[in-house]
C-alpha cells in the first residue's frame, strides 16, 4: 500500500509521519481530548511562584552583598568638616568667627548627660540597643509619606549622621541606598559613642548653627557644658524643624515648639532619664533673640588677622592647619578696653573727618595698640575704620617711620652701656650737647651726617632731658654715635622692636626713627620701659583648642631686657613730655604718665607712644591714598595745618587711657635712677633757639623752653 493512501501501517509509523501512533485526525468541530488536571496546574503555579521568590531572594541577597562590598565609607563631605575658627575675648565673650559655617566640634564628654539623653528622647530612644538601620521604620515612613500622613525619614541617628557627615541632603534613591549601606558598615566599625558624638557635631539646629556647641552659643549664649536639662530639651526639639521651632523668629509656631519640648521631656521620664519631680519643675527656657552671624566687619577682621599672624609667626599653628578651621581661640583682648579704644578714635578722628571740604581727610588712617606691662598681653587694638573697607591692619603694618618715638631707645642704650660723650662725660639726663641745626656728628667713620632739627631750629647747648622733650635731632644723632649705633640697635631689639624691622640700621640715622616698626611693636617696647626693663614676647592668645583638645602655647619668659636703672631713667625724662612738653594733651588721662611724640618724614605719620605703670599704648595717624596705596602727607587733615604727635594721637591716648583705667586708683612710677640722674641744683638753661613759637611751632617770637629740677620740659614740634 502506498504511503499516500492515508491508512496506518500495523507495524508502526515512519520516521516522517507527523502524527504519533494511535492518533486519529478528528473533526475540528468536535471537542478535543481532556486537559491537565487542576491539581497539577496549581502545583505548577506554586512551583513557579516559589522559584520566583527564591530568585528574588537571591537577587536581593546578591544586591545586598554587592552593595555592602561596593559602597565604601567615603571621606567626609566638605560642608561637614568645614568649621569656623571661633575667637573669644579674654573673658570668654564672642569676638568673631572667621567663616560662614557656624560649627565648633566638641567631645561627647563635654555635652552634659541630660542633654545627650534629651537628643535621644527626641530622635531615637533605643539608640544604644538598636541596629544602625531600621528597615521596618524605613518602610513605615515610606508608607506614611505615600499615603499622605506626613513626610518621614525613618532614619536612625546613625543614618542621619551618615547623611550629614558623609553624603548630603539630596532626596534621591541612590543617596538613600548609599546611606543604608554606609550606616550598616559604620555601625560595625564605630562605637555608639563615636556615632552620637559625630551626630551632635554635624546636626543643624537653625540660626546657621551646625553642631550642639554652636547651637548652645546661638540660642543661649553659653558653651554646651553649661546647658541645663530644659535648654538641652529645647535644642533637641529643634532637630525636627530647626527654623520653624525657633520661637523668637517664628513666634506663631510657639505652641508647636512647646509641644515638641514637652514631648522630649516626657520621653526622658518614660525612659527613666528624668524624675517626674524634675519634669514637673522644668520651665520653658526662652532662647535669646536671634542675631546676625558675626562677620569680620569693623574691628573684628583686624583683630582676627592679628591673632592669626601671631599664631603662625610664633609656630603655634601653621597657616594651612589654621585655615582648616575648628579652632577655639581665646585672645588676651579685653572687651571694655577694646570698646574704649574704638570710642576714643571715633571721637577724636572719625567723627571729624570731612573729605568733601578737606580732601586730605581721605588719607587719614589710624592704628593703635595697648599692652599690659606686667605680662606683655595685648589688651586692645585698633586696625582701621572697617576691615571690609581698609584691609591693611594699621596696628601691625611695618611701613611707616616711627620718627622721634625711637629716641628714648637711644638714651636707654646710653645708660645700659655706660656710654660717654666725645669729651668723656657720662650720658645722663643733664649731660650737655650742642643742639645746633645741621651740626655734623663727630666720631663717625662713615659718610658725613648732619641732620636738620624740626623746622631747622637751633638750640645751642642743651641738656639731654630738654633735647628729649624738644626732639632735637642734632643731639640724638650725636648721642647715637657716642653710644654706638650697633648698641642702639641691640637695645631696641631687646626692648621689643623686631630685628627684622625695615630700616633698623646701625648708623647715626637710627636715632631719628627711620625704622618702620609697627604700632604693636612700639607698644611692646614701651611696655618694657614701663615694666622697669623686663620684657617677654607680647602675646595675643590666652588659650587655644581644637575639637576640645588644648593646643600648647609657648611659654613666655620674662627677662630683664635692660637694667632697671636704664628703663627707669628713661621714664624719668619722658614724664616731662606729658607734664609740660609736646605731649601735654595726654594729661587728660588724669594720672602719672610718660610718653614721646613723633613725626615721620614729610609728616606722613604722627605718633604718640606713652605709658602709665599699668598700661602702655601707642597711637599713630598715617596718611595713605585709598586708591593708589601711596603714603601721603597729612598737611591740612582734620582741619589742622599739621597733624603732629602732640595733637590728635596724644588726645586719643589720653581719652583711651582715662577710660581703660577708670575705677583703678592712679599709681605713680616707682623709679630707680642711674647715678647722676638726680636733678642738679640749677641746670643750665639753653639759649633761645631761632624761630621758637609760643604755640610750640618754630618761628619768630617764641618763648624759651624751661628746665626744671624734677625733669626737663618745654615745647617743640613733635
Amino acid at each position: 500500500m502506498s504511503p499516500s493512501s492515508g491508512t496506518s501501517s500495523t507495524s508502526g509509523t515512519s520516521d516522517d509521519d507527523p502524527h504519533p501512533s494511535g492518533w486519529e485526525p478528528r473533526d475540528p468541530t468536535l471537542p478535543g481530548p481532556p486537559g491537565p488536571r487542576p491539581r497539577r496546574r496549581l502545583r505548577r503555579a506554586l512551583s513557579t511562584l516559589v522559584g520566583l521568590l527564591l530568585l528574588g531572594t537571591l537577587l536581593l541577597a546578591g544586591a545586598f552583598v554587592a552593595g555592602y562590598l561596593l559602597v565604601e565609607i567615603p571621606p567626609a563631605n566638605a560642608a561637614a568638616v568645614a568649621q569656623s575658627n571661633v575667637y573669644l575675648y579674654r573673658d570668654g565673650t564672642p569676638l568673631a568667627r572667621d567663616g560662614e559655617v557656624n560649627r565648633e566640634n566638641v567631645r561627647l564628654d563635654q555635652v552634659p548627660l541630660t542633654v545627650r539623653r534629651a537628643v535621644l528622647a527626641a530622635e531615637e530612644r533605643d539608640f544604644h540597643t538598636s541596629r544602625a538601620v531600621d528597615p521596618k521604620a524605613m518602610v513605615r515612613a515610606a508608607w506614611n509619606t505615600v499615603t499622605g500622613k506626613g513626610r518621614q525619614s525613618g532614619s536612625t541617628i546613625t543614618q542621619q549622621y551618615v547623611k550629614n557627615y558623609y553624603l548630603g541632603q539630596e532626596q534621591t534613591l541612590s543617596r538613600k541606598a548609599k546611606e543604608f549601606f554606609i550606616a550598616i558598615k559604620l555601625g560595625r566599625e564605630k562605637s555608639k559613642e563615636e556615632i552620637l558624638q559625630g551626630y551632635l557635631n554635624t546636626s543643624y539646629f537653625g540660626r546657621n548653627a551646625y553642631g550642639i556647641q554652636a547651637a548652645a552659643r546661638a540660642y543661649y549664649g553659653k558653651d554646651v557644658e553649661r546647658l541645663d536639662t530644659a535648654e538641652g530639651a529645647y535644642l533637641a526639639s529643634l532637630l525636627k524643624a530647626p527654623s520653624a521651632y525657633d520661637v523668637t523668629t517664628h513666634p506663631e509656631n510657639r505652641a508647636k515648639a512647646l509641644a515638641r519640648w514637652h514631648y522630649v521631656l516626657d520621653g526622658m521620664v518614660t525612659e527613666g532619664w528624668l524624675s517626674p519631680a524634675a519634669r514637673a519643675a522644668a520651665r520653658f527656657p526662652a532662647p535669646q533673640t536671634a542675631r546676625a552671624a558675626t562677620a569680620l566687619s569693623g574691628q573684628r577682621g583686624y583683630l582676627v588677622q592679628a591673632v592669626e599672624e601671631y599664631l603662625t609667626d610664633h609656630g603655634i599653628v601653621d597657616e594651612k592647619t589654621l585655615a582648616g578651621g575648628g579652632f577655639r581661640i581665646t585672645t588676651t583682648l579685653e572687651p571694655a578696653k577694646q570698646e574704649a579704644l574704638v570710642d576714643a578714635v571715633e571721637e577724636r578722628v572719625v567723627s571729624r573727618l570731612d573729605p568733601a571740604s578737606a580732601p586730605t581727610d581721605r588719607y587719614v588712617r589710624v592704628g593703635a595698640a595697648a599692652v599690659d606691662p606686667a605680662n606683655g598681653k595685648v589688651l586692645a587694638m585698633y586696625g582701621g575704620v572697617d576691615y571690609t573697607q581698609q584691609y591693611v591692619n594699621n596696628a601691625t603694618r611695618r611701613d611707616y617711620q616711627v620718627g622721634s618715638t625711637f629716641k628714648p631707645f637711644v638714651f636707654t642704650a646710653a645708660v645700659q652701656n655706660g656710654a660717654q660723650t666725645q669729651q668723656g662725660q657720662p650720658i645722663t639726663p643733664y649731660t650737655m650737647y650742642d643742639g645746633t641745626n645741621r651740626r655734623p656728628v663727630e666720631g663717625w667713620a662713615g659718610s658725613p651726617y648732619d641732620p636738620a632739627n624740626e623746622d631747622d631750629a637751633s638750640y645751642g647747648d642743651i641738656n639731654v632731658g630738654a633735647a628729649t622733650d624738644l626732639s632735637v635731632n642734632a643731639v640724638y644723632a650725636q648721642m647715637a654715635v657716642d653710644v654706638g649705633p650697633a648698641h642702639v640697635r641691640r637695645t631696641a631689639i631687646a626692648l621689643g622692636v623686631p630685628g627684622t624691622t625695615p630700616d633698623l640700621t646701625a648708623s647715626p640715622s637710627i636715632a631719628l626713627g627711620a625704622a618702620t616698626a609697627s604700632v604693636l611693636d612700639m607698644a611692646s617696647a614701651y611696655a618694657t620701659l614701663a615694666a622697669h626693663g623686663r620684657n617677654g614676647t607680647y602675646s595675643l592668645v590666652e588659650e587655644i583648642s581644637r575639637n576640645g583638645q588644648e593646643v600648647e602655647l609657648p611659654g613666655v619668659t620674662r627677662r630683664q631686657a635692660v637694667s632697671r636703672e636704664a628703663a627707669d631713667t628713661t621714664t624719668s625724662i619722658l614724664r616731662s613730655v606729658v607734664e609740660s612738653g609736646t605731649g601735654t594733651a595726654a594729661q587728660v588721662a588724669g594720672r602719672p604718665a610718660a610718653g614721646k611724640t613723633g613725626t615721620a618724614e614729610d609728616d606722613k605719620a604722627a605718633w604718640f607712644a606713652g605709658y602709665t605703670p599699668e598700661l602702655a599704648t601707642v597711637v599713630a595717624i598715617m596718611g595713605q591714598d585709598p586708591e593708589s596705596g601711596a603714603q601721603e602727607s597729612l598737611y591740612g587733615a582734620l582741619g589742622q595745618p599739621r597733624v603732629n604727635g602732640g595733637g590728635v594721637p596724644a588726645e586719643i591716648w589720653g581719652s583711651f587711657t582715662r577710660e581703660a583705667l577708670a575705677g583703678t586708683p592712679p599709681r605713680d612710677f616707682e623709679l630707680r635712677l642711674m647715678p647722676g640722674a638726680e636733678a642738679p641744683p640749677v641746670p643750665p638753661v639753653p639759649d633761645e633757639p631761632d624761630g621758637w613759637y609760643e604755640t610750640g611751632e618754630a618761628g619768630p617770637g617764641a618763648t624759651r623752653p624751661s628746665v626744671r629740677p624734677s625733669g626737663i620740659s618745654g615745647r617743640s614740634s613733635p
